[in-house]
């Protein structure tokens, strides 16, 4: 070990084991202390490779520390104080336990400096997600959470393969920078493409973070995809092909969100269209580009965490999570606190400006401009104009407003002050990267120059919003939420699994009947080479008699005989 400095995940996973032993009326304080002294550790941490020890001929690094890492280290602990502060009410340790573990495996994910440890932390991630998913104990999340398990065991498969052929074909374990070429990176980069929800492999996340609960889907919206992001702007910067599947990406998201009626699935639709963003700015391949897509994955883990907290808010107080169910309703009037801060949310995520998705994502918009990528650049305005429309007027407004038409009393449970407190802090944050961006972009990992509110962005950022806000009173018709299934790629796995496990049983079945004719076969010969005397009994159909000695032996005479004429005839064969 050549330095002793603490890395920052050591405290999420030392505090996920104390707060299993210590006194319950200790642990909310203790879950609140540990991201304050997880950042303390960063800062601490100068640039280079830390905590370095050899491992079977392998020189593992748990504290790899760079601008890259660093930017998504201070967001990941950000969101773990938020996400921690807006639960602190809840009171099942499990949901705390996996979710201080899932962002501890995160953290130390994007501080690996080689690939076993990376793949370690990597694999920890996948497993404390579902039980984080699985902590809601509902059916629904049950069944949700398997099949996010064995989409991300088939990700980690790819993975592990990956790393073993890079190994056996480079000799080195270093993640410290591009990976090479080779077959092996495919593999390490399909895996990477999984965990950041690119289309087709995309539909794990819809399915599983809406069946989480309101209070464990808030760590959810923050740590496989960012992690995937920060992995690939890591290992595969300026990959072409990425900059087409993220701008198809962000308007596939887009596409599908417009058509959900249940509030939290709508948002996810949504995390899969920003993330492809994110995937864009890598394959572009720019210092403008990738700066970007690290500020947009850092405004967006605070914005969508916002979102997802406003919405959480709303199921917590009502039970329900559909727009049909809420509009007409008035929740204006009922949940204004969760309103406010959603609509704070929904204007960071449509880039308004002085809110902090104004100051990232129109970064990538830029790169693509400069590197005359039009088409991009045109399917990247599309997604953010159907963003404005989603999030900013079709959920809140069959949410909180809606047409009135009788309904039925609606019980709201008061919102706990934890929740309230959470949304509050991430909506400062929200409006004050918005106001002052320079406090982001001091710690974005590649030199750049970008000025978000000169002339030319604003008149152009506030064209686009007024325009489309203008059109949206003839779109919400056509917006309106219907009770209904939208069919994803998931059909395919999902319909094909149940084929599959058919197919299975059909073979079973199979190979039930021929062990059963097998086994008669077997029992036959047996008695047969013990009773030959029996076959013309068994020609006839008539079932074979046991050996009996004094029924069925033969003379010793006969048996001498027989050996005489095979001899004989084995020497005319021989010598004739």
């Amino acid at each position: 070990m050549t330095n002793l400095s603490v890395p920052p995940a050591f405290w999420f996973f030392a505090g996920a084991v104390a707060m299993l032993v210590m006194p319950k009326r200790g642990r909310p304080l203790l879950r609140l202390a540990i991201p304050p002294l997880a950042l303390l550790s960063l800062m601490g941490l100068p640039e280079g490779r830390h905590l370095q020890f050899e491992l079977l001929g392998f020189e593992l690094c748990l504290g790899q520390v760079d601008k890259l890492s660093a930017v998504f280290g201070y967001v990941f602990i950000i969101i773990a104080f938020a996400g921690l502060l807006y639960s602190l009410h809840v009171r099942d340790d499990s949901e705390h336990f996996w979710a201080m573990l899932y962002a501890g495996s995160a953290i130390g994910a994007v501080f690996s400096g080689d690939l076993i440890s990376f793949y370690l932390f990597w694999e920890l991630m996948a497993i404390s997600s579902v039980f984080l998913i699985w902590s809601h104990r509902t059916p629904q999340a049950i069944a949700a959470g398997f099949r996010y398990l064995l989409v991300h065991l088939f990700g980690g498969a790819l993975l592990l393969a990956g790393i073993l052929l890079w190994v056996h074909q480079k000799g080195t374990i270093e993640f410290s920078g591009p990976l090479g070429g080779g077959g092996a990176r495919w593999l390490i980069l399909v895996s990477f493409m999984l965990n950041a929800a690119v289309p087709p492999l995309h539909p794990w996340l819809p399915d599983a973070y809406p069946e989480a609960s309101p209070t464990g889907a808030i760590y959810l919206t923050a740590y496989t995809t960012k992690a995937s992001v920060y992995a690939l702007l890591r290992a595969f910067p300026g990959e072409g092909i990425l900059m087409w599947l993220g701008a198809i990406m962000a308007l596939y998201g887009v596409i599908w969100a417009i058509l959900q009626n249940d509030i939290r699935r709508l948002l996810a639709y949504h995390i899969v269209s920003q993330v492809g963003y994110m995937v864009c700015g890598v394959g572009i391949g720019t210092a403008l580009s990738m700066s970007g897509s690290a500020a947009h994955a850092f405004t967006h883990i605070l914005y969508k965490a916002l979102l997802f907290m406003g919405t959480g808010a709303l199921i917590h107080a009502t039970g329900m999570r559909k727009m049909t169910q809420f509009q007409g309703r008035g929740l204006f009037r009922l949940l204004p606190e969760a309103f406010l801060f959603y609509m704070i949310g929904a204007f960071s995520i449509s880039s308004v400006p002085l809110f902090s998705g104004y100051i990232s994502k129109p970064m990538i918009l830029e790169a693509a401009l400069h590197e005359d990528q039009e088409v991009v650049y045109f399917l990247l305005h599309l997604a953010s104009i159907g963003t404005w429309l989603c999030t900013a007027f079709k959920l809140p407004y069959y949410t909180w407003f809606g047409e009135k038409t009788p309904r039925g009393t609606l019980r709201i449970d008061p919102l706990p002050l934890s929740m309230k407190l959470g949304m509050a802090f991430l909506s400062s944050l929200c409006v004050l990267l918005g106001i002052y961006p320079s406090l982001l972009y001091r710690l974005l990992p590649y030199p750049f120059e970008f000025s978000p509110y000169s002339a030319r962005h604003l008149i152009d950022t506030l064209q686009m919003l007024s325009a489309s806000a203008l059109s949206v009173w003839l779109l919400l018709g056509i917006l309106k939420p219907h009770e209904g299934i939208t069919l994803d790629t998931d059909w395919l796995y999902r319909k094909g699994a149940r084929e599959f496990v058919a197919f299975c049983g059909w073979l079973y079945d199979l190979r039930h009947q021929i062990q059963g004719r097998m086994r008669t076969l077997v029992k036959a010969l047996v008695l047969l080479s013990s009773n030959p005397l029996e076959i013309p009994r068994l020609l006839k159909g008539v079932a074979p008699r046991p050996y009996d000695p004094d029924r069925h032996r033969l003379p010793v005479g006969i048996g001498v005989l027989l050996s005489v004429l095979s001899f004989f005839l084995l020497s005319l064969v021989l010598f004739l």
